[in-house]
């Protein structure tokens, strides 16, 4: 009997195997081609991204720029007419199918604002791209992930279609270490792998989870409902967004979403939507500062300081219409008064309460089944305390770096709560060896979620190389109706985000563009108020990039919701998608409506 039910099991695998490969075979099959064809012989288009800096004099009279909230002494400028980056000089090159001189340079040049005459500085950047086909290498590893369900090797099949298109062939060395040796790779590794699984690791070996949930229904959890609520709520309180919020929110809350009851699609939606949607409302943290310095214009006065312009982003949230009605959909969703859900996590719900089943029948979660069971070793008593005091200690670093330095230090954060819930268990009684296999399988439940995030990071950087982002930015470039603007920067952002895995390397973009034509728009229609019409279209740059992140399946935080509640990648993606789609459809609507009534 067991022979046969080994070999029907087997049977069945290849079955899926089968069903899968041949379609996802073809698929890569034409695009390494086509990637292959166009990188060899195919000319890029080379453009020029052109952003207005901001500049400031230090004692000794040199110029500098406020950089990643340092300053940057920009050197070697030159006159804009003797740029070799001018607009003239690139179609030259584009003409000719070679490649310009320079990739960077500072100019200044001599310019009318408000009917005076004053210097402005710029920084011109060379980037290429190949049309269309510069959308190749995401529009593979999204493919692939809809076919196969399998996020690594459909991310490994984009990065190698983007190597091609690129001319690279040497993939080993020229891409992945390349792309692994870099200060952000290690960045993922030490916080993602280490830090975060062996903080895991070691609540999962006390018992602190368990006995977390264990309190929080004796307190307060009564059913599902009140459960969600909990989450719904620890995803606006940790406001700090992204990543800091899918992970404290996700491992917080998944042993008492489990008890209760409630599927990992919803728990991984809940987390996902009170991520980076509430970190662009509750705007006390690091976005705004991250975000002014793309969005300077020269002649625009309330744009004029770093002041000014981080006045303008919090003057422009109650516009962020995307955001609201995400949040308030996870609300209604923790309360079971959603009108409107996807048929998949309509079945999700019903799956979950009616069999207890968390997870979709064939799914893979990304949490292994170390971080699933409880393993407390023999003679050791779980307590709350050992869940509560690193948590604490969690946020208060990570909040009051923010507070001191302008950045919370998460790194140190995770880094330091580690050290004190191992210091916890030794103090408490636990055994040297049982602590470090603790350690041990925390490790082994987040690799494939690691590995899964740096093959993320990768194809982000090769879809870069390609230039998609630079060719959506130059397509909607042209002359459009005012009322349609916003909502051509949120299609284009949403794009842009969807296609590389972020919002923050979105704004990086897109705002040079979005801003400066916004404002162009606004006085070629002399528009009333200029200011408003600006932070509208700044708000759909902001919420659609959130929005195309949020629901790409290559994206951070994507990973990080799937795999701190314990749910597939691609079961996340599918079930979250109806959601946040009418969330953004209905942001276009509210963006359209307020153009053509205020503007």
């Amino acid at each position: 009997m067991s022979e046969s039910t080994s070999s029907t099991g087997a049977n069945r695998r290849l079955g899926k195997y089968r069903r899968y490969a041949n379609p996802a075979l073809v698929v890569f099959l034409v695009a390494i081609a086509c990637a292959f064809v166009v990188g060899r012989r195919g000319s890029p288009t080379w453009t020029v991204e052109e952003i207005s800096l901001d500049v400031t004099e230090d004692k000794q009279g040199r110029i500098f720029i406020v950089r990643r909230g340092a300053p940057f002494h920009v050197e070697d400028i030159v006159p804009y007419e003797q740029s070799a980056l001018r607009p003239a000089q690139v179609a030259r090159h584009n003409a000719q199918g070679t490649t310009p001189e320079l990739m960077q340079q500072f100019v200044s040049a001599e310019r009318t604002i408000d009917g005076k005459p004053a210097t402005v500085h710029f920084e011109l950047t060379a980037k290429r791209h190949w049309g269309w086909w510069s959308l190749l290498p995401a529009a593979v590893a999204v493919a692939l992930c809809w076919i196969t369900r399998e996020p690594l090797i459909s991310l490994f099949g984009g990065i190698v279609v983007g190597a091609f298109l690129l001319g690279i062939y040497d993939i080993a060395d020229s891409v992945l270490v390349d792309s692994l040796a870099t200060e952000n790779a290690a960045g993922v590794l030490l916080l993602y792998l280490w830090l975060l699984g062996g903080l895991l690791g070691v609540l999962n070996r006390t018992g602190a989870a368990q006995a977390f949930a264990d309190l929080m229904t004796e307190k307060f959890v009564r059913g599902p409902r009140s459960a969600k609520l909990v989450a719904w709520s620890l995803g606006v309180i940790f406001f700090q967004g992204g990543t800091v919020s899918t992970v404290l929110v996700g491992t917080t809350v998944k042993p008492l979403a489990d008890r209760e009851r409630v599927s990992h699609e919803e728990l991984a939606y809940i987390v996902d939507s009170t991520a980076s949607p509430i970190a662009s409302l509750l705007a006390f943290n690091a976005w705004p500062g991250y975000v002014q310095a793309f969005i300077f214009v020269a002649g625009v006065p309330w744009l004029a300081t770093e002041g000014d312009r981080v006045a303008f982003f919090f003057k422009s949230i109650p516009l962020c219409f995307y955001a609201i009605f995400a949040v308030g959909f996870t609300f209604l969703l923790s309360i079971d008064w959603m009108p409107f859900v996807g048929r998949r996590m309509h079945e999700a719900v019903r799956r979950a309460r009616e069999t207890g089943q968390l997870d979709a029948p064939g799914s893979e979660p990304l949490s292994a089944k170390e971080l699933q069971t409880s393993c407390v070793p023999e003679g050791y008593t779980p307590h709350s305390i050992d869940f509560f005091l690193p948590l604490f200690v969690l946020i208060g670093i990570a909040i009051g770096t923010f507070v001191i330095s302008g950045t919370p230090k998460v790194r140190w954060a995770f880094g330091v709560a580690l050290l004190l819930a191992m210091a916890q268990a030794l103090i408490r009684g636990m055994r040297l060896k049982d602590l470090m296999e603790g350690i041990s399988d925390g490790f082994k439940g987040v690799v494939l979620g690691s590995v899964i995030l740096l093959l993320a990071v990768t194809i982000g950087d090769v879809s870069k190389d390609a230039g998609g982002g630079k060719f959506l930015v130059d397509l909607i470039g042209g002359h459009i109706p005012y009322w349609a603007l916003p909502v051509m920067l949120q299609l284009m952002t949403t794009i842009i985000a969807f296609s590389t895995g972020t919002s923050w390397g979105t704004y990086a973009v897109s705002f040079p563009l979005a801003m400066p034509l916004a404002y162009a728009v606004a006085v070629d229609n002399q528009m009333a108020h200029p200011q408003f019409f600006m932070a509208v279209c700044f708000a759909a740059v902001m919420n659609g990039s959130v929005y195309g992140d949020q629901c790409s399946p290559i994206s951070d935080t994507t990973v990080l919701s799937s795999m701190c509640t314990g749910c597939d990648l691609m079961d996340h993606v599918r079930t979250q998608l109806p959601q946040a789609s009418i969330a953004a459809l209905l942001a276009a609507v509210c963006w359209t409506a307020v153009t053509l009534i205020v503007c």
